[in-house]
């Protein structure tokens, strides 16, 4: 897996953004079977960067924790198939990498949630990046049973990495 990751903000965590959001990557990657090495593109912005490009992508005037915005147009969940023959479209044709998506976050809705959840920074960091990992291969939260699969499998994922409610 590999991922460009960027802050734009001043913000500094005590974790490491790129170790933990790679991390959180490899575990959803691994557990939803993809079979190719993947790219996968991260910004870290502010609550007005986030507002802005939420604005510009989907018409909303206001900020949010992340948003996704996935390469691949899944029929089915983490249905890798879909690119066989389609090598052109959705593989890197310098590094052979499955092109994933790309993710916004907000480190200032990073910082204001793990505050209301009474958990650490690391962890709210970390669903976000689990939750918008799972957008990128083909996951939503749309219907009620949607919103259960992906929480449940958000939840699988930071278990098996120790980032727990703590």
């Amino acid at each position: 897996m590999n991922s460009c990751v960027e802050n734009e903000t001043q913000t500094e965590f005590d974790f490491d953004i790129k170790q933990v959001f790679d991390l959180v990557a490899e575990e959803v990657l691994d557990s939803e079977n993809c079979p190719y090495e993947a790219q996968v593109n991260l910004l870290v912005t502010d609550n007005e960067g986030i507002r802005e490009y939420n604005r510009q992508y989907r018409n909303m005037d206001s900020s949010t924790d992340v948003l996704s915005f996935p390469m691949l147009p899944f029929e089915t969940e983490a249905d890798f198939g879909l690119v066989e023959g389609h090598e052109a479209d959705y593989f890197d044709p310098e590094t052979g990498e499955l092109l994933l998506g790309d993710i916004i976050i907000s480190a200032d809705k990073v910082t204001e949630q793990a505050e209301k959840y009474g958990h650490s920074a690391k962890r709210e960091f970390a669903f976000l990046a689990a939750h918008s990992l799972l957008h990128l291969c083909g996951y939503d939260h749309m219907e009620t049973e949607e919103a259960k699969v992906m929480e449940r499998k958000q939840e699988e994922v930071l278990g098996r990495l120790s980032i727990t409610r703590e």
